[in-house]
């Protein structure tokens, strides 16, 4: 499975967005586990945080300007928030970027991490760090769909509940990108379900 996936992220050709002047960016990184059946590491963010509180996300954060490049960023942001050590992280590749309801440019990395890592969660940043198989989004099991207008064109995005933890928005997206690359999983975002919550006017991953 591992070879599967390095083979098939390295070969994938992501939707990069230019960078803009006027955007801050931002890199996440998609830590995927060295195991047999392979995990998704996520945190749960700390709810006091200015954006995107009491949210699951992917480690990462904004560039700093010292930041060599956005993979620099998600590494470094990585290590600040779970402890994860840039040496401990074989990167595979980029997905497509993404530009969030405040206005930043998001890129995100996929990379593999050992099996068994004591992560560290910043306590100021974020509240937990779990993981959740692969496998598990390949089913689809989407609690519900939030359709979102975005770049021009609506979007039907899932909401997936794992245990305590909703994962959904902007996160949602890039891990149905990646499942979609990795498995062939179909999941399709761009055509209206028989059943939908629009949050077209109110809120955007």
């Amino acid at each position: 499975m591992l070879e599967t996936i390095l083979h098939r992220v390295r070969a994938y050709s992501p939707h990069l967005l230019e960078p803009e002047g006027r955007l801050p960016e931002a890199a996440v990184l998609m830590p995927i586990t060295r195991s047999e059946s392979p995990e998704l590491v996520l945190t749960l963010r700390a709810a006091g945080l200015s954006t995107h509180g009491g949210e699951v996300a992917f480690p990462g954060g904004r560039r700093d300007p010292e930041d060599r490049d956005l993979l620099h960023t998600a590494l470094r942001e990585a290590e600040e928030e779970v402890g994860l050590a840039p040496g401990m992280v074989e990167v595979v590749g980029p997905l497509s970027s993404l530009i969030s309801v405040h206005g930043i440019h998001v890129t995100p990395y996929v990379g593999l991490v050992p099996d068994y890592v004591e992560y560290r969660a910043n306590d100021a940043e974020i509240a937990s760090v779990f993981s959740v198989p692969l496998e598990f989004f390949c089913e689809d099991p989407r609690e519900v769909t939030h359709r979102i207008d975005y770049q021009g064109q609506s979007w039907y995005i899932p909401s997936y509940r794992y245990g305590e933890y909703q994962i959904w928005g902007l996160t949602a997206i890039m891990i149905v990108e990646l499942v979609n690359v990795i498995y062939d999983a179909g999941i399709e975002m761009r055509r209206a379900p028989a059943a939908f919550i629009d949050l077209s006017g109110r809120s955007e991953p």
